[in-house]
């Protein structure tokens, strides 16, 4: 088999680890279907990152590393399990089918789904681990996000992220909690948390916690194809369509939110020719299907949906209905109350308002514990001071959002949004 050419030494480490980034999920669900185990699954796959920087700037990238990185995972397992004594059981039961890399039975259940990726979600958001350790496991199995990215993401201590992450491996070995996905009750118990986490790691790659891109394409397709499966899987469920629709209607923009060379584009500055028309026609049908399978208020997705579905069927950005979505996000506001959807509020607000208004509300969130860090915080307020005609003000809040970003696109606009205001 031909190999790509070597990389140097000074490249090796950035190329393998963009490879593993995009392949770790399907890795660590491929070996947690094997092993039962996510902690065991997922040092496996970092043996396998080792053995990748070691050989590739050597030896060069193989044409299939995602294969490359599997199989040295598996090759990693059977000596794991040989070499430490409290894997001696293990060994006993699995270490052949490791050898042989024979699949998992799975029941013969016509509810039942043969994708390791949304199992190992609704793994890894099992009720006996507490709402945050779900969404910080998942975010690093499934998103392939750091402890410090994960950190900054929720405002919190990384510290705090990690404890959770070792803790909830823990639990869910020492319960013995079976990798699948679950049937009836146990399924509907754990939706909320499944939805949540797909939603996060979708926004993830839709804007980059941190980095040199704005956007991540693999995290948003695979959160949509995750989405989608979901919905195919419980199609009386109104949240898992508001979820699809929510995701095809964001993801219709995405060709369209950089620039030549991957600099963002704000929505008032985009070609929306250049929106994906057979998304957009996906995401009002699950909106719409949604809307047929509710039995009362819609909820927090299917409220986004239809704020996303505003902005699309609007052909140039002055025909934004901004009252209506100032309107949607009030009841989204009511439903599921946090300071970033009354900063959000604000934006639209402040469209159908004027930017004075729009003031008051992002001055009333100053306080919030939440934001504190939040570079789209001063971000906001900079826009409407600037407005406003305020411009030393607004320079000044462009400059300290601009610090608080960690995305490098979003640092570079930032900035260049305070030089506009001298």
């Amino acid at each position: 088999m031909e190999q790509q050419p070597t990389v140097t030494p000074s490249g090796a480490d950035e190329t393998v680890e963009t490879i593993f980034r995009i392949e770790s999920p399907r890795i660590i669900a491929g070996l947690t279907r094997v092993v039962r185990d996510v902690g065991i699954a997922e040092e496996l796959a970092q043996d396998a990152l080792v053995a990748a920087l070691e050989q590739w700037p050597r030896d060069g990238v193989p044409d299939n590393p995602g294969a490359w990185l599997m199989a040295t995972a598996r090759h990693r397992a059977i000596d794991l399990v040989r070499r430490r004594e409290r894997y001696a059981r293990k060994l006993e039961e699995i270490g052949r089918g490791l050898e042989t890399a024979v699949p998992f039975e799975e029941p013969a259940d016509p509810d039942d789904i043969d994708d390791d990726l949304l199992r190992l979600v609704f793994t890894a958001c099992h009720p006996v681990l507490s709402a945050e350790a779900r969404i910080a496991l998942t975010l690093r199995l499934l998103g392939g996000l750091t402890t410090p990215e994960i950190a900054r993401a929720f405002l919190v201590p990384e510290a705090t992220v990690a404890q959770r992450i070792v803790r909830a491996k823990r639990t869910l070995a020492a319960k013995g909690v079976p990798f699948e996905v679950p049937y009836g009750p146990d399924r509907e118990g754990r939706l909320g948390s499944v939805l949540e986490v797909i939603y996060l790691v979708f926004n993830e790659g839709y804007a980059a916690t941190a980095g040199d891109d704005l956007m991540r394409p693999a995290l948003c397709e695979e959160a949509l194809r995750l989405a989608r499966v979901l919905a195919e899987l419980m199609p009386k469920e109104p949240e898992v369509h508001g979820l699809v629709a929510l995701l095809e209607l964001q993801e219709s923009r995405a060709a369209a939110r950089t620039g030549p060379s991957g600099e963002p584009v704000l929505l008032k500055d985009q070609n929306r020719r250049r929106w994906n028309r057979l998304l957009i026609r996906r995401g009002f049908a699950a909106l719409a299907r949604a809307d047929s399978v509710t039995g009362g208020a819609p909820g927090p997705y299917a409220l986004q949906a239809a704020i996303a579905a505003s902005h699309a069927q609007a052909h140039t950005y002055e025909d934004t209905d901004w009252r209506q979505i100032a309107t949607l996000y009030g009841l989204l506001a009511a439903r599921s109350p946090s300071p970033v959807v009354e900063l959000n509020r604000a934006v639209a607000v402040s469209m159908a308002d004027g930017p004075g208004p729009a003031l008051d509300i992002v001055d009333a969130l100053a306080t919030e514990p939440a934001l504190r860090g939040y570079h789209l915080l001063p971000s906001v307020r900079g826009d409407l001071l600037a407005r406003l005609g305020r411009t030393g003000e607004a320079r000044a809040e462009f400059e300290r959002a601009a610090g608080l970003a960690r995305n490098e696109r979003e640092r570079e606009l930032l900035e260049a949004r305070a030089r506009e205001c001298r």
